[in-house]
């Protein structure tokens, strides 16, 4: 059977390099009558409308104008888990976690649960506009497989692993050294590179992992150094102090992941937001990628990461929704917050960064610019459509936008789900 050409059209946003200002006009593609060619699954091409007719003139035509078509939303930091715990009202970092997450991820020891959670994720994702996220499963091999199955259903390029913890957490929710190894390694052996799926190997952090189990870690990044790490490092003052107590031989927080050699430019390090200069150093040097929250840093009360800062020593940030400390599964939301947050460093977040950041420059973040993040011709025809007019508030305001700067702004402050008109994973509607 030979497949058939599918053509949207409405207004194109694609991104070709980080927008250095808000009149870098050369960083961006916008097309006000455009089009996207598809076919199976992959960007054939992207441009103006009537060309693209013209190429493909049997094509299925889709017409979402007037909104606006990018990229997918790619999340970098999510706990799968965390699903039901999201805005739980509680104290600080270690607190929450003893209270709400820990307790919350001992069930999702249940097969059948994990299954049946793992379509709400994912249904959550999608209403979003998410269609590529790194998430953390729960320390048993269930969730992870529940959640790579879910990702498989769905044909969505996925990143995830479960966690490995073997210290300062309830009995239900500690593996052992050995069993972290070989849960891990099965899974690698399962799903890493089947399909859109990708593994990471995903010490939770430095508190709940022994030295033991670092050493697993160690040997799992050595053995596959195709797959993705993730951990948390220096959310708040006193996970840093706790962690300085079980590791004294450590010369800093990121030392402990240093010194068994999981740094390089697969990590991804959520929050890192009190970091001192050696540890900047060594980010920079090793291409690691801290992973800024600020829905999560902000209700949490953990810190105000500093983007520019570390932009300036070359570093490639990511940003995330750190659901269930995250306050929302809305990468709008998530740049809303952001946008505050850095406001208060004295940095400056504007619109067409903004999006670069949720779209190309997480993609970047995972090396996966090639596969996602933008509308380019070969890259996998995973699409959001934005309806800036989706609330009462947003028409309002929209009658005054002159510009599409304006535009992005409104969706990056007023935007939610409801913004989000319709999501294309592979080139399906979803």
């Amino acid at each position: 059977m030979t497949s058939q050409h599918t053509l949207l059209r409405g207004r194109t946003l694609t991104f070709m390099s980080e927008p250095q200002s808000p009149d870098d006009t050369s960083a961006y593609r916008y097309e006000e009558d455009g089009a996207i060619l598809i076919l199976d699954g992959q960007i054939v091409a992207t441009g103006e409308y009537e060309t693209l007719q013209t190429q493909a003139p049997d094509a299925m035509q889709v017409d979402h104008r007037p909104h606006l078509m990018m990229a997918g939303f790619i999340d970098t930091h999510i706990h799968f888990p965390q699903t039901q715990v999201i805005a739980s009202w509680g104290a600080q970092l270690l607190d929450w976690l003893n209270t709400y997450t820990f307790p919350e991820e001992t069930r999702y020891h249940d097969p059948e649960l994990c299954a049946d959670m793992a379509v709400k994720f994912y249904d959550q994702l999608i209403a979003h506009g998410t269609t590529t996220a790194s998430a953390y499963c729960s320390v048993h091999r269930a969730s992870a497989e529940a959640y790579f199955r879910e990702a498989e259903k769905r044909n969505m390029r996925m990143i995830g692993g479960k966690v490995m913890m073997d210290r300062n957490a309830p009995d239900l929710l500690r593996d052992t050294p050995q069993s972290s190894y070989d849960d891990s390694k099965a899974l690698v052996a399962d799903w890493d590179g089947k399909g859109r799926a990708h593994y990471a190997i995903t010490p939770r952090f430095a508190i709940t992992s022994t030295p033991a189990q670092m050493e697993m870690a160690e040997a799992l990044v050595s053995e596959h150094p195709d797959c993705y790490v993730q951990t948390h490092l220096s959310e708040n003052h006193d996970e840093i102090a706790f962690t300085a107590e079980l590791y004294p031989a450590a010369r800093d927080y990121l030392d402990v992941y240093e010194s068994y050699g999981l740094l390089n430019d697969k990590m991804l390090l959520g929050h890192a937001i009190h970091l001192n200069a050696r540890e900047i150093d060594v980010l920079a040097e090793t291409g690691s990628h801290p992973v800024f929250c600020p829905t999560s840093n902000l209700f949490l009360g953990s810190g105000l990461f500093d983007d520019a800062g570390l932009r300036a020593r070359g570093i490639v940030n990511a940003i995330a929704t750190d659901v269930g400390g995250g306050t929302s599964f809305s990468m709008l939301q998530t740049l809303n917050e952001g946008y505050k947050v850095l406001q208060l460093r004295g940095q400056t977040m504007h619109p067409l960064r903004a999006f670069h950041w949720i779209t190309r420059g997480n993609a970047v973040a995972l090396g996966l610019e090639d596969k996602i993040g933008t509308l380019d011709t070969g890259s996998e025809a995973d699409i959001v459509v934005l309806n800036a007019l989706a609330t009462d508030a947003m028409a309002l305001r929209m009658d005054r936008a002159r510009t599409l700067s304006e535009e992005l702004f409104v969706l990056q402050i007023m935007g939610d789900d409801r913004a989000i008109q319709q999501v294309y994973v592979a080139g399906a509607p979803i």
